[in-house]
């Protein structure tokens, strides 16, 4: 479309016309993909799985520019990924041309070019989300009135500071909120809806209220050309309440629920057995959803969301997302990176021990680990859904952990395969194993010997050699249900006062407080659809510890969704966190040795550091030659 740019007639011609104009539209819409994916690989955004919960491990471990070394370790430099820079400012600039040319359409009806418009400013309000997220703040591009013909360094924009950028960017959400629909068809699932907008708006809120960038003294060196700070140095509890309230904006819409599967009394196939019940809990065992979990099956409950199992405009819980993408960048890019090598896979992504760790045991308690649990079963039948031959840690996990985790011994699933003997296989990371550490192939082994079945489908099968070979289609979860009843519950936690909060329309205003039954009912939704109790009272009591709390199931219900990495940042945790050593099992020992292989170690091919600089994504030499009243993110070099 940007031959249209080369002189006004051809702005005037363009818009004029419904084909044209949509055209434009639609073009917009193109920078959300492939740097600018929440769920892709590595190449793309590896921010996903660059964190202390996920890691890739195929990319061998010397400098090669690209490996989970070099990012671990803070040695990547301001020319790394940032594609998204350019495309999100292209997409903003595409954006404001529609917004302030629209009008002039002679074919399209009011209610038309109000909704056109409308997802324009949520396209650019996501676009700009989307750079604050990775950069801090950003410049602030007028929307008309910018003559483009002049000399780049006359149009120059400083950067604007953090919190101007998100009065903007959620001030963009709630008047696209105004004109979107509540819902959209099948056909035009990736266009935002209303609930998209506000909860797009409830993210940008939750940062804004976040350590990272409020009251934040130790980057007071955040500076613009002219030396102000871009930071606020002083806290706002109020930005929590805007939080809060923007969460709840979504909540009452009334058109969003967490999906839940139903409860299946009889094993439904090889890859889909019985519903596994939790552990006898006299408030939620005899309870349909969301009061108990009686009447659903937790496990798919989870499962299903990801791994392409429902349609997008079939899942409940979907608020934004993609929708579809090229199968060797998103989330099917995922699912085969993480399949074995053995079945046609990358085996290349994994979690760490302390990911693991995370998840709870299936009565709600936490996992034992000094020590841990020794032995092994011995039968498929005593300790579901776990095969024979497996560690004993590995059971009575909650279901998440079942849906998410590929534990060594765990059964994988190819059911598209036309060879019966092909469609099933239980997967080992012992040394000299098919899927272990090999001296042949050193980088296509899972390092921590904890693998990833988020994202994988008992139907995938990603070798082409096998006959009937079939990946069902993933759809990116952006932004979904279970996240906003996080984001309300946290945000509610960080209150001492009271305040009255503007609704997104301007015509009434929320009473926001800290509030023990909302934030129960946000969070005993979650649990509850895991098959997990409540949190007891005393968590809810202490602001301390429900913050502790909060965090963990963050890091369990979003894992390889693209929140960790910038939820460390943004709670200020990375320091500490993030230069935690990776542990894992010990992939040297064979079958023969197998308590010392699952006695977790260091992984010495995953070194780990945390330095200031890595807060914030460093902004390209290249960017900072070009505008000169942009300034570098600090601990970053700037370009002579």
């Amino acid at each position: 479309m940007d031959h249209f740019f080369k002189d006004r007639m051809n702005i005037d011609t363009l818009f004029v016309r419904k084909d044209y104009a949509d055209q434009w539209l639609a073009n917009v819409y193109t920078h959300l993909r492939e740097e600018n994916l929440d769920v892709a690989s590595k190449d793309y955004a590896p921010f996903n799985l660059i964190s202390d919960d996920m890691f890739f491990g195929d990319r061998g471990d010397e400098l090669d520019g690209r490996s989970y070394k070099n990012y671990k370790n803070g040695e990547y430099t301001e020319s790394w990924i940032q594609r998204s820079w350019g495309s999100c400012y292209q997409g903003i600039r595409k954006a404001s041309i529609y917004i302030f040319n629209i009008d002039r359409n002679r074919e399209m009806s009011t209610e038309e070019i109000a909704t056109g418009k409308a997802e324009a400013r949520f396209l650019r309000a996501y676009y700009y989300w989307l750079l604050i997220r990775k950069y801090g703040p950003v410049p602030l591009v007028p929307g008309e009135g910018i003559d483009y013909t002049l000399p780049y360094e006359e149009l120059a924009i400083p950067r604007s500071s953090y919190d101007n950028c998100v009065d903007f960017i959620t001030s963009e959400l709630a008047i696209a909120a105004r004109n979107l629909p509540l819902t959209q068809t099948s056909r035009d699932r990736v266009r935002p809806t209303k609930g998209a907008a506000l909860a797009a708006r409830a993210k940008v809120y939750l940062y804004a209220a976040s350590p990272e960038f409020n009251g934040n003294t130790e980057m007071a060196e955040l500076v613009d050309h002219e030396g102000n700070q871009l930071i606020s140095q002083v806290y706002n509890e109020e930005k929590w309440a805007k939080a809060a309230a923007a969460a709840k904006e979504v909540i009452d819409l009334n058109v969003y629920r967490l999906f839940t599967a139903p409860f299946n009394a009889t094993d439904q196939g090889p890859a889909q057995p019985k519903t596994i019940v939790p552990p006898f809990n006299a408030r939620y065992s005899n309870s349909s959803f969301p009061n108990g979990w009686k009447d659903i099956d937790p496990f798919e409950s989870y499962r299903q969301l990801f791994n392409g199992a429902l349609t997008a405009s079939g899942n409940p819980e979907l608020i934004f997302s993609r929708v579809a993408e090229l199968s060797n960048v998103g989330p099917e890019a995922l699912a085969k990176h993480q399949t074995p090598y053995s079945m046609g896979g990358w085996n290349a992504h994994g979690i760490t021990q302390k990911q693991c760790d995370a998840y709870y045991l299936n009565d709600g308690n936490n996992i034992p680990v000094n020590p841990r649990v020794n032995g092994f079963t011995t039968n498929d039948k005593d300790h579901l859904p776990l095969p024979a031959g497996v560690s004993m840690q590995y059971a009575n996990r909650e279901p998440r952990f079942y849906a998410s985790v590929a534990y060594n011994g765990s059964l994988w699933y190819r059911l598209s395969a036309l060879d019966p003997t092909l469609r099933s296989k239980q997967i080992f990371y012992y040394r000299g194993e098919p899927d272990g550490k090999q001296p042949a192939s050193p980088q296509f082994h899972v390092r921590t010997g904890l693998g990833v079945k988020k994202f994988v489908n008992p139907i995938d099968s990603h070798d082409g050699k096998v006959l009937g070979s079939f990946v069902v289609p993933k759809y990116e979860p952006a932004i979904r249900y279970a996240e906003v009843l996080l984001i309300f519950a946290e945000a509610l936690n960080e209150l001492g006062g009271s305040y009255n909060i503007p609704d997104y329309t301007g015509t009434t205003t929320h009473a926001i407080s800290r509030s023990v039954p909302d934030m129960s009912n946000a969070i005993s939704q979650i649990r509850i659809r895991a098959g997990l109790p409540d949190f007891d009272g005393s968590v809810y009591g202490s602001k301390e510890i429900f913050r502790k709390a909060l965090k963990r199931e963050r890091q369990i219900e979003l894992l390889g969704e693209n929140h960790r990495y910038y939820d460390l940042r943004r709670w200020k945790d990375a320091p500490l966190e993030e230069a935690m050593p990776v542990m894992g099992c010990n992939m040297d020992m064979t079958s023969a040795q197998r308590e010392l292989f699952h006695t977790p170690v260091v992984i010495p091919s995953f070194p780990t550091i945390f330095v200031k600089k890595m807060y914030l994504w460093p902004i390209a030499h290249e960017e900072l030659r070009r505008n000169k009243k942009l300034t570098q993110n600090p601990g970053w070099t700037t370009p002579y």
